[in-house]
Parts: C-alpha cells; structure tokens; sequence
C-alpha cells in the first residue's frame, strides 16, 4: 500500500483554488443551516451553480454538459464537496439512474432529458421499495397497464429519498401479472408532475427527509419506458450495481475501496474530528483535559482504526462494516463524553455543533439504507463465498 503524499503540481492546485473559491461562493452558511432545517439533501440553487460549471457529472465531455475533468480533478472535486458537507443526496440519486436512461431511454427521450440532468435543472429519485415488499425488489407491486400508447401506473413507492426535489421517478412496476418474478417487470422515467402523483414527506430518526410516493392512476406516454416491455429488471441491474459498489471500474487507482460504505464511514470520520476537537479543548475541574487520560485516547484510537477499516473494505462486506462500526462508535462515544453528548444542536449547552448527537441518531438507520445488512450479508453469502442461495421451505400442515 502507497503512504505517500500525492503533491500535487501547479495546474491541480489552480483547480483546488478555484474549487474552493466556488463553494465559498455558494455553499453559504444558510445553505448548510437549510439542511440541517430540512434533511433535503438537495439545495436547488447550489446544484444549478454544480451544473453551470459543468460539475453536476464534471467527466462527461462539455459537447454533453459536463467539463470534461480527469479523473483525478473529479476525486478532488468530490473530496471537497464531502469536506465542506455538501448536499449531494438528490444529485447521487440522479446519477444512479443516468446509467439506465442511457442504456435504455429512446434517442428523443436522451436528447431531452440528459442535457437538463447535466445543467442542473432536472433531477432523478428511484422509485424501487414499497411498503409491502421492503429490501425485496423483484416483489414490487406497483401495476403498469398499457392502453394503446400509454401506461396507467398506480402503487406507491416508499423510503423515494429527494422525490420532493426531482422532477422525475426512476420507476420500477409490474407490467405482466402472470409473467415470473423478475420477468414481469418494467422501467418508466415517470414525470413527478403527472396528475395523480402525491409526495408525502417522512422524517426519519436521523434528521433526513425521505418520502412516500402515490402514484393514482397516473398516466405515462410509452416515451418514457425504458427498455423492452417486461425487462425491468435488465434495466436497473446496472443502477443497483453501483448503488452496492459492485463492478466499478478503477483504471486510474483513485476511486473509493468502498463506495457503497462511503456516507457511513465519512460520517464516522466526521465525528472522531468532533471529539477530538472536544478531547483537546475541554477543561475539567481539575485542570486536566479528557485527550490527557490513556482510556480515552485508547478509545478514540479504536475508533480511527475503524475508519480505517471501513474505507479499506471492499463492498459488499465493506457496506455491513461501516454501518455495523458507525452504530457501535456513535454509541461508545456518547459514553465517552457523557450526557451533554445528548444535547442537539441549537440547544444551550450542545458540544460540537451538536454533531455528535446528531452522528448517533442517523447511525441508527444505516443498517437499512441502500439494502438492509441483511441483505448484503446473503449477496455476501452467495456471491462472495460461493453458498447456496436460502431455501425457504413451506411450513408443515398440521397433522
């Protein structure tokens, strides 16, 4: 493993100069405070700044709205957002599903639609779980019924992260009723502002926004499907690869060992900074600070080695670690600090901006964000350690 500090040469330390210039310019401190408010992960006038610079997707060419960076100026590009707590969240999800619209999308469809994407304007959710079928998928319930040239979709789709900023659904539905599983399945690019669509919030324990989305009866022109009727799930295999760090390509030695763990292990980052900082600058009565006493510094220890675990970890084991470490961590360092560690921000008396009791209630859900641990352990099982798939045997009728 390479230790050595990447120098950077004039022409990079140009760009990094003008990377930060830009977000100081407009990730303002209301930006940041509207998404400690809102949980969005989106702030529409910072994404259209990201797309006027090209650097909503910064390696597509600039002929496609990009700016054409190498890879290494698009790694310190994202270093940078992640740094200075970007909200990126609708602007993930957006990527996630351009890989399927231009694979699958007709050419009017793709010259309409990805050149607003690249520019900032048009954003993309993934329509996938429902209340009824969780982590499963394949199950989905959501009906697609074609009547001549158009689709009457109706369902509803639960946990559709940044539905509220988008203005198209990546939307998975049951197109054949009597086809197999996974072969009755269609893709639709659904636009959010169809009639009969209706977005209800949800607010989870960690502060995010997340949503429910209804769709009655919404009628979609055949324009939108993507894809070959009843191949849906050819269509979101790719997305959901990479939503799970499977397959990336890593040519150049920059990319994430664990991308699919990248938000857990950040977070975890970001609150070992906090405590450190906390450790340091605390006074207690006998003129001595916490960082002074060996147990703490032991545990703060462990917690930077499982950083370091984390990043290092490839997925699908690296997803289940970093979620597993960041519940367990946030945990341990609320004992460490005691119950001011409880105060949330804004409150009198909160440490650390509040941040550290802010890292322990988002941890909570990281183990069903993007799959369930569970999930990831049998992709784990199956596809890692080569292991039968899970049969699931009827129950005995009774006797």
């Amino acid at each position: 493993m390479d230790f050595s500090v990447l120098e950077l040469d004039e022409d990079l330390t140009a760009f990094v100069t003008e990377v930060d210039g830009f977000l100081d310019e407009h990730l303002t401190q209301d930006v940041l405070d509207e998404e400690w408010e809102t949980g969005a992960g989106h702030n529409r006038a910072f994404h259209r700044a990201l797309g006027a610079k090209g650097w909503v997707f910064p390696a597509w060419p600039v002929e496609e709205g990009g700016a054409g960076l190498d890879p290494l100026r698009v790694h310190l590009l994202d270093t940078e957002l992640r740094r200075r707590e970007a909200p990126t969240i609708t602007k993930g999800t957006t990527g996630l599903s351009v890989a399927g619209i231009r694979a699958y999308a007709n050419d009017d469809l793709k010259a309409d639609v990805l050149p607003r994407i690249a520019r900032g304007e048009v954003c993309v959710c993934l329509g996938y779980t429902e209340p009824d079928t969780g982590s499963d998928l394949a199950g989905v319930r959501t009906k697609a019924v074609l009547d001549g040239d158009t689709w009457t979709i109706s369902g509803s789709k639960m946990f559709t992260t940044g539905a509220q900023n988008c203005q198209y659904s990546f939307l998975l539905a049951r197109s054949e009723p009597d086809a197999s599983k996974h072969s009755g399945l269609t893709m639709f690019l659904v636009p959010l502002d169809s009639p009969g669509v209706e977005i209800r919030p949800v607010h989870t324990l960690g502060g995010e926004r997340t949503n429910v989305v209804y769709y009655g009866d919404v009628q979609v022109p055949d324009h939108y499907r993507l894809g070959p009727r009843g191949h849906g799930w050819s269509v979101l295999s790719e997305p959901l690869r990479a939503e799970h760090g499977i397959g990336r390509d890593d040519a150049h030695g920059l990319a994430e060992i664990n991308p699919s763990g990248l938000t857990y292990f950040h977070t975890l980052e970001r609150l070992l900074e906090r405590t450190l900082h906390w450790a340091v600058t605390d006074v207690r009565a006998d003129g001595a600070s916490p960082i002074d006493d060996p147990l703490v510094r032991a545990r703060l220890g462990q917690v930077a080695l499982d950083v370091e675990a984390s990043r290092n970890t490839p997925p699908p084991m690296g997803r289940v670690l970093a979620s597993e470490l960041l519940i367990r961590d946030s945990a341990d360092i609320i004992d460490l600090v005691g119950p001011k560690a409880l105060i949330g921000r804004g409150e009198d008396g909160a440490l650390e901006d509040g941040v550290i009791e802010w890292a322990h209630r988002f941890a909570q859900g990281t183990a069903i964000y993007a799959g369930t641990t569970e999930v990831h352990r049998n992709i784990i099982a199956e596809r890692v350690l080569g292991l039968p798939r899970y049969a699931r045997y009827p129950r005995a009728t009774p006797r």
